[in-house]
């Protein structure tokens, strides 16, 4: 298979340097990493593999809430919103991570997390509802997969790598630090925003919803020196909720619904400000004991978690992925240290996922109680 010419040229221009063995070294392990990337398949079983250990980092790194009620919940109302995608079918998965930070992340073949925080700030179903359909549509439109296919070979590192389990977890790591950093583009921010606020609409839930939670947000950031938490990528926030406002306006989305009184009736939690967020530093382990608290169950043993880099990095492929693991250590809060309180947040010690079961009667009953479509 022919390898990119940028990505030898990378590799060239790093082996300069380097005696000429070294050299060959390089270049031959460099094209080994793009066979074995372009080579991907890219099957629905890769995907669900691939989306099933994102997700299972994302809970290592933050807990989840062991409350049925709640994932119940927010379960019913993401079932609402899929059943108006293209892709209804997938074996979607509804998670609340145990984090008083306020930011929410998609993984491939399904999986949609939100923390408590964000739960917290929320002021109605319509604002839960733009928030997942956003997350959703990155699902939908295989924004992390096709980030990957494009970003992953710029990593151009010589580390060697086989295939199968070891390529699932090369780029399972590099997703999840994707997805940390909330670092889609611009174009599939856009698009989350644009196609996930029409999604709601046809589910009948006031497309204004997500503009009206950014709008929370853009308050809660406003003495911030830099971008923070969910949407903190790009574009600024402002464009986006004038973006938002004019779609709802062009494309005539019609849904009226805020649903209120059940959302304030179904989650109880309260918002804890940026400066009272306890954070923890990069690449512990065990991060014990969100302020919200998990119920009943015992916490799992912790597994090593990804390290925090930028983008697409490689990592060590040893158990999850890291560099040296260190013990859980709360460091302060409010972004003490530059730490970014809500992504660097201290979070729960129990990331089993919860099990609800949903059926489609739930989900009508629960459209039909809504007066949603």
């Amino acid at each position: 298979m022919k390898v990119p010419s940028l990505f030898l040229c990378a590799l060239v221009t790093l082996g300069l340097a380097s005696p000429a063995a070294a050299q060959f070294g390089l270049l031959e392990q460099g094209a080994k990493r793009a066979k074995q990337i372009n080579d991907f398949r890219w099957t629905d079983e890769e995907k669900a593999a691939l989306g099933a250990r994102v997700s299972e980092l994302v809970r290592q790194r933050y807990g989840v809430v062991q409350d049925p009620a709640v994932h119940k919940y927010v379960t019913l109302v993401g079932r609402t919103i899929t059943e108006k995608t293209a892709k209804p079918g997938l074996p979607w998965t509804f998670i609340v991570l145990d984090t008083d930070a306020v930011n929410a992340f998609a993984a491939p073949h399904g999986y949609v997390h939100i923390t408590r925080g964000a739960l917290a700030l929320m002021k109605n179903e319509a604002e839960l509802a733009g928030v997942l359909s956003h997350e959703i549509v990155h699902v939908t439109e295989e924004h992390t997969i096709d980030t990957l296919k494009k970003n992953t070979l710029k990593s151009a590192a010589a580390e060697e790598v086989s295939g199968g389990n070891a390529l699932i977890e090369f780029l399972a790591n590099a997703a999840y630090n994707n997805i940390l950093d909330n670092a889609y583009s611009r174009g599939d921010e856009g698009s989350a925003d644009t196609l996930g606020i029409a999604l709601i609409s046809k589910a009948g839930y006031a497309p204004q919803g997500l503009g009206s939670f950014l709008g929370t947000l853009a308050e809660r950031n406003k003495s911030a020196t830099e971008k923070r938490g969910l949407f903190s990528s790009h574009p600024e926030m402002q464009a986006r909720q004038d973006k938002l406002t004019a779609t709802i306006t062009k494309e005539k989305l019609a849904g009226t619904q805020l649903v209120e009184a059940r959302y304030k009736s179904s989650i109880s939690y309260k918002p804890v400000p940026q400066s009272q967020i306890a954070t923890v530093a990069a690449g512990t382990k065990g991060l014990a004991g969100g302020s919200g608290g998990s119920k009943s169950a015992e916490p799992a043993p912790a597994k090593e978690e990804a390290p925090k880099k930028k983008g697409f990095g490689l990592s060590k492929l040893t158990g999850g992925g890291g560099s040296e693991t260190k013990s859980a250590q709360v460091v302060g809060s409010g972004g003490a240290r530059g730490l970014d309180p809500e992504k660097d947040a201290k979070g729960g010690g129990n990331p089993a996922v919860v099990a609800v079961k949903v059926t489609p009667a739930d989900v009508q009953a629960f459209k039909k109680a809504g007066q949603l479509t």
